[in-house]
């Protein structure tokens, strides 16, 4: 056993003096806040250069002797708008001075996310002088302030050499009142003749793998020691900076015992709370209630080089543990056994962990293990908190009692094979965590880190001390140095190590024994989170100022670890979505930790099956029965009619349509009036659901390129008078709501009407839209508009609603709602059926049925417009493409040069007698403000004093002056404008309008006539203002995009050539030649603004006016210019093109969940293109994806020749409830012309919270609610309220800025990792409040009796067993009896009461089944509080 004095015992001169001498100051807060609102919060690498100090003249008080002795500069950052200095001052070696200059030549750096203007560097010149006592004094000699940032957003820093004057004074002087809110210092500081430092500044980018060794805003050069870093031969480590090896290492059996004893520490505590909220606040009739108790008990474990962590601490839950218990690893109790009497078991002596830790350490001397405790206190909100008065009106805050930090490599130990103990401290002592620890009169006295053995030493620990005792192991050498295992052995690792492959293997008889699957390291948890072996610990901190922080004792304070921590989440993994397999990139983190090449590996994402059309489509035909039918259309929903008042012709949706392209050409109805009419809907029991789940529902979808339509609350219907079976589910008719909330039952079901004529669509798009309905589906997404959570979704063929001749044509469609369920493998409490687990992905995806839509599609057609006859929308204009300047384009009809007589080429060449020739000239403003102000004031004072004087004479002569000089200020600016209004005219001459329909990703093909006007060759550059609008220089696009758009004009080879620094290509141009000039514009970028997610209140689109009003998902409307320029530097051609924006048409529709503020990784695999153009063998079609998003990361990669390919997606993290919308554009040609499909996804951001459970057997978790800017009436629902129950249950008052924590209740009955959302909605706005993704992992119990039983098929009856239950305890309990398939198995009674050690005879009736089989039936004997007992294994056999 290794033994330590004091935490500090190792670190007195190491890890201990580099904490003390780089302590920080930091930075203003509300700066931070401001860069975090800004969203630019991303920190950056940057090197500044000292050169030298030229120092022509020398201040007049510098003596000679101070002349020759050394010279420093000293180094702060600054922020100029509050006046603060924040960071660590860094001081350059001294030097001498030399012929006036001081030369430095020191390089220092740093990283910072304050990209402000307001952040600036001082950098002071002092001159130090030695003392008798060997030190100097410094005196300073003259400063200057040095601008890093500015506010342009594109080139953020200001790079380059910069030579900046020296001030008088100190930076003291900075802080004075008069420099407050001022940019201009040079107007207050006087400069030093002759003296100017010279020094650079510039981006370091290779900084970014390092920034995790530095803190922020910290000045260092690169001789100083960091540890984490790796020395250079050079001296400067951080010009190319390398990182040491991290090697993991395994924290096991870690333990804390506090003094005397932890009841009476953790008593002593709460009775100095409780005692000082007593005299604080007033005390409530609830007497015990109002308490404050303790709710959780953690621990932080992290990496510090004496600068920073290097990365974030992990925070795991500790639980009190008896003495007996203290040598077990994993922390799982026998659950087969039970006590047979009721001896009291023994208190707990220590707090322990009941898994284990991996931490990532490099063998550098300085580097430490920090370990802190924290408790999570719950207090009680008391009446001055104006929180709400509910029924969990308690909310939690956090404290660190204690804290310690050792250096395993600090001096050779064998502590690799031996326990460790480390003495923890308390009081105001500076920790790494920069918070106040908790103090004891104890802890005060412990002894200094001086006076501490060294370790290893043998003297024994006082016994006052508190204690932490760990294990540490380097998972390397573990893993190495273990046996061979057994079979059985290897079976229970098999899982464990395709998590974690770090984890000590349990084949070792030194080792310790193997924990529970490890964690990626998080950076918190959220208050109560009680899963401390889940599989990914990654909830944040999420506590404020609260108004009871004020209120506690001076020895006690709230820890502002909290705020430092907020809103940090971490990512699940680094490769994936929440389906992702995570097995291969931790093998091939500990294969390339041992030095070898890593061979990349075909990687097989698993994604959620989506609809495509034509494969998982839900069925369309009719399934329910002709009652059901009967009972549907008896509600008198509206008939679909033609123009003359016939019902329009049923078509069979499960039939297939011919599509006869003419057919439809031909029609004389060239009108189509699109009707979708919802009629109702059919529930399918689900499992964790209610039998009347749900009960209003909304939908969502986009047809072709209408705006998405979100339709208003429909209830669901069901009547009481039809005779149906039970087993057949019976549709719910839909019914709008009114506007005071009642039902619509005049009007069933929801009908939505989209108009597409010759005034909708533009020219040649007619045969478009008959495609998309030939070959398209739409997508609709289903909504509970009670909880806000997804139903499901569905997709309707719209094939059917192709008239082909016909006046009208209709169609029934009974679709299935689906939903995707992601379920992982069984967890097993004991090594039993270990080897059932699927060596392959953790996930399974299972596709669920939710209900049946039922909606009915028409078509009707309508008559042409005769007023609107003049724009057939089948035929598509000749030669659009192409561009030709006319030869006289503009015309001036002399006068003035307005703009009203310019840009009309036929206008009459008069114009209105001149405005100066009237008597009521009007002078332009900006030709009054340009005049001879002296004279004005003059004339002005003149005419003042004549008035005074009477003169009506003189009056008139100086108003005739005035007048006069007025007439002269406006010819004079007539003159001047005169040359800038020709060359606008000249240039609006030569400018060529073309008007340009552009949707998202489709490329637009042009061409431009280029004329050279001259009698002499030029070479012309070609210049656009916007990348969008480009010149194809490519022959082979050039090509392409003639035979697509079927232009007749002629084709040039090499007709382009480009110069470096050029703006454009060039083309040479004979005398007066004419060439084709092509241009192609494309645009990736869209609007993404989309509704709150919600039911609509407002009607629903009936036509194409609603698409033109409200252009939803559109490129914005633009003008571009390309400017064809000569020799001489003139235009000598412009081609003005005016973009409107067209809507486009979304093929595929797909929704993810996400945890919050981390990336998401998906892959969507495709299937194989195949082109039969091709004839060559391994040929295949290009494929490439765009996003309309560029902070997406899109990308698809192709594996090998015939093989599927996948799309690749990187989101970044937003937090919850925000929902992001963009757009992916997947192109198989190999310019991208037009895309093949564009896909539309949402990605819904939730808190992610992990829950680590039993099944039968119910957990409590707890999570933060946070009000808003305005007071909310909020209600919890959850997605299996069978399963997860919220408190409070009902609708309470969030009110604003509140804290409000919610009780979750999850009693699962399906094992394995799975996926529960529950959501926080605002019922008055029936918006989303918050989200919160559940994440399971529940194992199946230990089971005590296994029982067989058969049971008769066919005879329409079941059969009743009976099983024995004895009491265990010595006095009277009650139980609940509970079972996973209640469907199949029912008991006589739910609930029994039995006294001490009686017997009580449980009564068991099964089911009748119809089809032979068998099934496994878990029948729970739980406590009043949901706790399993017992469980007992029933196999049915229906034979």
């Amino acid at each position: 056993m290794t033994k330590t004095e004091d935490a500090a015992s190792c670190t007195a001169d190491g890890w201990e003096e580099v904490f003390d001498r780089n302590r920080v100051v930091p930075p203003p807060s509300q700066t931070v806040r401001q860069v975090l609102e800004s969203h630019f919060n991303t920190s950056r690498g940057f090197q500044f250069s000292l050169h030298r100090v030229t120092a022509a003249q020398l201040p007049q008080e510098i003596s000679t002797q101070e002349q020759n002795g050394p010279f420093q500069l000293r180094v702060t950052l600054f922020d100029r708008n509050h006046q603060y200095f924040f960071g660590k001052t860094w001081k350059s070696s001294p030097q001498r001075m030399e012929n006036n200059k001081i030369s430095f030549n020191e390089v220092l750096y740093f990283h910072t996310s304050l990209l402000l203007p307001s952040t600036l560097l001082v950098i002071e010149l002092v001159s130090l002088s030695p003392m008798p006592d060997g030190s100097h004094q410094a005196v300073g000699r003259g400063f200057t302030v040095l601008e890093l940032f500015t506010s342009r957003p594109e080139a953020p820093t200001l790079e380059g050499d910069r030579r900046l004057n020296l001030h008088h004074g100190s930076p003291r002087t900075l802080l004075h009142p008069l420099l407050k809110d001022t940019s201009e210092y040079g107007r207050f500081l006087q400069i030093i003749d002759g003296a100017n430092l010279s020094c650079a500044v510039k981006n370091h980018p290779a900084l970014l793998p390092v920034m995790n060794l530095l803190p922020e805003n910290v000045l260092v050069s690169g001789c100083e020691d960091i540890p984490g870093l790796a020395a250079s031969p050079t001296g400067d480590a951080l010009l190319r900076p390398q990182l040491l090896k991290m090697l993991p290492f395994t924290l096991n059996r870690l333990t804390i015992s506090l003094q005397p004893s932890l009841e009476k520490f953790e008593s002593q505590l709460l009775q100095l709370i409780n005692a000082d909220c007593q005299n604080t606040k007033q005390a409530g009739p609830e007497g015990t209630h109002k308490a404050v108790i303790i709710q959780e008990r953690r621990l932080h474990v992290g990496v510090h080089n004496g600068w920073c962590f290097l990365d974030k601490p992990q925070v795991v839950v500790l639980e009190p543990l008896a003495s007996g218990l203290r040598g077990r690893a994993d922390g799982t109790s026998k659950r087969g056994t039970r006590p047979n009497s009721s001896a009291a078991s023994p208190l707990p002596q220590m707090l322990g962990l009941r898994s284990s830790l991996e931490l990532k350490l490099a063998e550098h001397k300085d580097l430490a293990i920090i370990f802190q405790l924290e408790y999570v206190f719950s207090a009680p909100i008391g009446r001055e908190t104006m929180l709400s008065a509910t029924s969990t009106s308690r909310a939690a805050f956090l404290q660190s009692l204690r804290w310690g930090s050792w250096c395993p490599f600090q001096e050779p130990a064998d502590w690799r094979q031996s326990e460790l103990q480390l003495v923890l401290r308390g009081g105001a002592r500076p920790n790494p965590h920069a918070v106040m620890v908790y103090s004891t009169e104890a802890s005060a006295k412990s002894p200094s880190p001086a006076s501490a053995p060294a370790p290893g030493s043998a003297q024994e620990l006082s016994g006052e001390e508190d204690v932490i005792s760990f294990w540490l192991t380097s998972s390397v050498e573990v893993k190495a140095s273990s046996p061979k295992p057994s079979l059985r052995t290897k079976q229970e690792e098999a899982p464990h190590q395709r998590r974690s492959p770090a984890t000590p293997s349990r084949g070792s008889s030194r080792a310790l024994p193997s924990s529970p699957p490890e964690s990626p390291q998080g950076p918190g948890l959220s208050l109560s989170q009680l899963a401390a072996t889940s599989r990914y610990p990654t909830i944040s901190h999420s506590s404020s100022a609260l108004p009871w922080q004020q209120s506690f004792p001076s020895l006690l304070h709230p820890s502002p670890l909290a705020s430092a921590h907020q809103l940090s989440h971490v990512a699940v993994s680094s490769i994936a979505h929440l389906e992702m397999d995570l097995s291969r990139e931790d093998e091939s983190r500990l294969i390339q930790d041992e030095g070898e090449q890593l061979q990349e590996l075909p990687f097989t994402p698993v994604h959620a099956p989506v609809i495509t059309p034509g494969t998982n489509v839900p069925c369309s035909g009719s399934v329910s029965s002709r009652s059901s039918l009967a009972h549907l259309f008896s509600a008198g929903f509206p008939d679909i009619v033609d123009s003359s008042g016939q019902a329009a012709e049923v078509l069979d949706p499960a039939q297939h349509l011919l599509f006869d392209p003419k057919r439809e050409e031909a029609d004389p109805h060239r009108g189509n009036l699109l009707v979708f009419q919802f009629l109702a809907f059919t529930r399918i029991p689900a499992p964790g659901a209610g039998p009347d789940w749900p009960d209003n529902i909304y939908l969502t979808f986009q047809f072709y390129r209408f705006p998405p339509v979100t339709s208003q609350q429909l209830k669901l219907l069901k009547s009481e008078k039809v005779q149906h079976k039970a087993g057949e589910p019976l549709p719910c008719v839909l019914a709008s709501h009114n506007k005071d909330g009642t039902i619509n039952s005049g009007s069933p079901g929801l009908q939505v009407q989209f108009r597409v004529d010759d005034s909708f669509l533009k020219p040649g798009e007619k045969r478009f839209f008959l495609r998309y309905l030939a070959r398209h589906t739409m997508h609709i997404d289903i909504w509970d508009s009670d909880s806000l959570l997804l139903i499901g979704s569905t997709a309707i063929q719209l094939e059917h609603m192709l008239r082909q001749g016909k006046s009208a044509v209709q169609a029934l469609h009974e679709v299935d709602v689906l939903t995707t369920d992601y379920v992982g493998a069984d967890t097993l409490l004991t090594g039993v059926d270990v080897d059932r687990r699927s060596a392959g992905s953790p996930m399974t995806v299972h596709t669920i049925v939710r209900g049946r839509l039922h909606v009915r599609t028409g078509n009707v057609g309508c008559p042409v417009d005769p007023g609107r006859r003049g724009r057939p929308a089948d035929v598509l204009p000749s030669h659009s493409h192409i561009i030709t300047p006319s030869e006289i384009n503009s015309g001036f009809r002399g006068g003035n040069l307005f703009s009203r007589n310019i840009l009309h080429p036929y206008a009459r060449n008069n114009a209105p007698p001149d405005r100066l020739a009237r008597d009521d000239t009007v002078v332009p403003e900006e030709c009054n403000q340009i005049g001879d102000e002296e004279v004005r004031r003059k004339l002005s004072r003149l005419a003042l004093v004549q008035e005074r004087e009477g003169g009506e004479a003189t009056k008139s002569v100086i108003k005739d002056a005035l007048q006069a000089h007025e007439l002269h200020q406006f010819k004079a600016c007539d003159e001047r404008s005169k040359a800038e209004a020709i060359g606008n005219m000249l240039i609006q001459a030569m400018t060529t309008h073309h008007l340009l329909y552009a949707s998202l990703g489709c490329a637009q093909y042009l061409e431009f006539v280029l004329r050279n006007p001259l009698n002499v060759p030029q070479t012309v550059t070609i210049h656009s203002d916007n990348p969008e609008l480009s010149v194809i220089t490519t022959t082979e696009e050039w090509r392409y995009f003639k035979a697509l758009a079927k232009t007749p004009t002629p084709l040039e080879e090499n007709l382009f050539y480009s110069e470096d620094g050029a703006p454009g290509p060039k083309v040479y141009l004979r005398p007066n030649e004419r060439v084709h000039i092509p241009l192609k514009y494309q645009s990736f970028v869209c609007d993404h603004a989309m509704s709150l997610q919600g039911p609509s209140f407002l009607p629903t689109g009936r036509g194409s006016q609603v698409a033109k009003k409200n252009l939803s998902n559109t490129i914005a409307a633009k003008s571009i210019k390309v400017t064809f320029t000569g020799e001489n530097g003139k235009p000598m051609a412009i081609c003005q093109v005016n973009v409107e924006p067209t809507p486009h048409v979304v093929d595929q529709t797909f929704r993810l969940y996400h945890p919050e503020l981390c990336f998401l990784k998906k892959a969507i695999r495709l299937p194989p293109w195949h082109n039969p153009a091709e004839e060559t063998r391994n040929a295949r079609t290009s494929l490439s994806v765009r996003c309309s998003d560029p902070n997406v990361i899109c990308q698809t990669r192709m594996l090998v020749p015939g093989e599927p390919q996948d799309v690749y997606l990187k989101v970044p993290g937003s937090p919850s409830p925000h929902i992001k919308m963009f757009f992916v554009m997947v192109f198989t040609d190999e310019w991208m012309a037009a895309p093949s499909q564009i896909w539309q996804i949402y990605v819904h951001f939730l808190e992610r919270v992990d829950v680590s459970c039993v099944t039968g057997q119910r957990s409590r978790q707890s999570v933060i609610l946070r009000g808003r800017q305005a007071v909310r009436k909020v209600k919890c629902f959850s997605s299996h309220p069978e399963e997860i129950e919220v408190d409070p249950a009902g609708v309470f008052v969030l009110p604003p800025a509140a804290v409000q924590e919610l009780q979750l209740r999850v009693q699962p009955w399906q094992a394995g990792s799975r996926f529960l959302y529950v959501n926080a909605v605002d019922v008055e706005q029936r918006r989303l409040v918050t989200a919160w993704l559940l994440c399971l992992n529940v194992h199946r119990p230990v089971l005590s009796k296994a029982f067989e039983v058969c049971v008769p098929v066919g005879r329409g009856r079941g059969s009743s067993r009976k099983i024995t239950y004895t009491n265990p305890y010595t006095s009277g309990r009650t139980f609940l009896l509970r079972s996973d398939h209640p469907d199949l198995l029912q008991f006589r009674e739910d609930k029994f009461q039995i006294g001490g050690g009686e017997t009580y005879t449980i009564g068991l009736r099964f089911a009748p089944s119809q089809s032979p089989g068998s099934a496994e039936i878990l029948v729970y004997v739980n406590n009043t509080e949901e706790k399993t007992e017992e469980t007992f294994c029933v196999k049915v056999s229906y034979v």
